[in-house]
């Protein structure tokens, strides 16, 4: 969806930006990944307009910010608050990009989601329904990353070093071989080679990681389960 609102403007403004977002009743967490420097440092004059704690960590093209208030405008429900109030289930992140917000929503009754695009369109939202499914056997099972959602960031030739490089035992621990061999043995300069290949590991980490901070919380909460019904 897409609508005024000062992170999705950021967002809009620049695209090449990766943008997550998790969130509960009280606090807004966002992250930023941002590849260039210049547009690091005006991101972070933009992001000082805005009621924001700004926790920079080490990597410089990273910037992890804390609102205080989750509400985007003033006056203004938010979409987490209308998937709460209609007892939806919203699975994080929510993924910002050129100006329009990602969000997954699961729901147990089909007209609660009627319900919610209604409310949203009603409240000036610009909605857009992406996909739409059923989920079979367990429900962490049916939120596993699809291969697009993993994949589809990256070029071919930043595939192709993926590959080749597992391929050729780079992964292998020790490993087998190492970047300048394999530039060398496919005729490229090791400069190419490890920027392709860079550019991928990070477009799949950024990808990954949200799934496995959701099946890690699950297996967190399983473990509780557990642990509880032995003492009892």
């Amino acid at each position: 969806m897409s609508h005024d609102c000062p992170i999705s403007n950021i967002s809009r403004r620049y695209p090449t930006v990766k943008m997550f977002e998790w969130s509960n009743r009280d606090q807004q967490v966002l992250e930023f990944i941002v590849e260039s420097q210049e547009d690091y440092e005006m991101i972070l004059e933009e992001l000082k307009e805005i009621d924001v704690k700004i926790d920079v960590m080490s990597d410089d093209r990273r910037v992890h910010l804390i609102t205080r208030a989750r509400s985007c405008t003033a006056g203004v429900e938010t979409v987490t608050e209308s998937i709460e109030e209609l007892d939806l289930l919203e699975v994080y992140p929510v993924v910002y990009e050129s100006g329009w917000e990602y969000y997954r929503v699961v729901t147990f009754k089909s007209e609660e989601f009627g319900k919610l695009l209604r409310r949203l369109r009603a409240s000036g939202f610009a909605v857009e329904v992406l996909k739409r499914g059923a989920f079979e056997g367990f429900l962490a099972s049916s939120l596993s990353p699809s291969a697009d959602a993993m994949f589809s960031k990256l070029t071919e030739k930043q595939m192709d070093s993926l590959v080749t490089a597992f391929i050729y035992g780079y992964y292998d621990r020790p490993r087998r071989t190492d970047i300048q061999s394999i530039a060398k043995k496919l005729g490229v300069p090791r400069s190419t080679f490890q920027e392709h290949l860079k550019k991928a590991e990070r477009k799949v980490m950024s990808a990954l990681i949200p799934h496995i901070q959701l099946f890690r919380a699950q297996l967190s909460n399983n473990m509780s389960i557990q642990l509880t019904a032995e003492r009892s």
